[in-house]
């Protein structure tokens, strides 16, 4: 009578092949309670549009991270969950217009700018950015891309990049955005020359702006906040952050 090895080898599918009789019997390791509260955050926040909810979850994810070790899952799992849980804790609270505490959120569970991933600077960057509030991450950015350990990520050159178009240009702090890119390796000769172009030129429209024009001192009410709506502002940055969160998603399900 033959045994049904595919029934028998169920169990243990995804451990490397099908267990022979020499080897142990291993037990197929179980998910951290995190990934489930992020799967259910993704959830309360994308289909439910529930966003206080979906804060809250991931909240309790955290929770649930400092008070167990995720030591079953592969290397990196636990960092991916943590990035996933700060991309849709930082949705949650823009949607709700929140989102001047997105970087108090975030520093609350990684303690010092240095240690956040590269991904969730680069959307802190991008969302204060967004509502003309750059100068809310200058300082979290400039510690960031000051640590030894943070130049050698391969995102350092790209994420330097943005933080001088996005957070040094529009802030006036040419010398400083001069200093950064001529200093850092991590910008090609190519890029380097581009990027100091675009300082040049601003440091040309900075010099005009002080030459007594009224025009140019007028506050620009078109672009502020409080004349644009909310939710328009960020719907490209929102689709870009569901891309992000659900393709972590999909890599972290258990395989059947």
């Amino acid at each position: 009578m033959k045994s049904d090895s595919s029934t028998s080898a169920a169990p243990f599918r995804g451990l490397g092949g099908p267990l022979r009789s020499s080897e142990p019997v291993r037990a197929v390791p179980a998910r951290a309670p995190a990934v489930d509260l992020l799967e259910e955050a993704a959830d309360l926040l994308v289909v439910h549009l529930d966003f206080r909810a979906a804060l809250e979850t991931c909240e309790r994810a955290w929770q649930s991270l400092a008070n167990h070790a995720v030591a079953e899952e592969p290397a990196g799992t636990s960092l991916e969950v943590k990035c996933s849980l700060c991309v849709v804790g930082i949705q949650a609270l823009a949607e709700m217009d929140r989102w001047q505490e997105v970087l108090s959120w975030v520093l609350q569970y990684y303690q010092v700018p240095e240690k956040l991933p590269p991904k969730v600077l680069e959307l802190c960057i991008l969302l204060y950015s967004k509502m003309q509030e750059p100068g809310a991450v200058l300082d979290v950015v400039g510690a960031w891309l000051q640590d030894p350990a943070n130049q050698n990520l391969p995102e350092y050159g790209a994420l330097a990049e943005f933080h001088v178009q996005q957070v040094l240009l529009p802030l006036g702090c040419l010398s400083e955005a001069e200093e950064l890119v001529v200093g850092s390796e991590a910008f090609g000769e190519e890029r380097r020359l581009d990027v100091l172009q675009a300082i040049h030129t601003a440091r040309q429209q900075q010099k005009q702006e002080h030459s007594g024009s009224e025009e140019a001192q007028k506050p620009n009410q078109e672009a502020s906040p409080s004349f644009l709506p909310f939710l328009y502002k960020l719907a490209q940055l929102f689709r870009w952050i569901r891309k992000s969160a659900f393709s972590h998603l999909y890599q972290l399900r258990i395989r059947d």
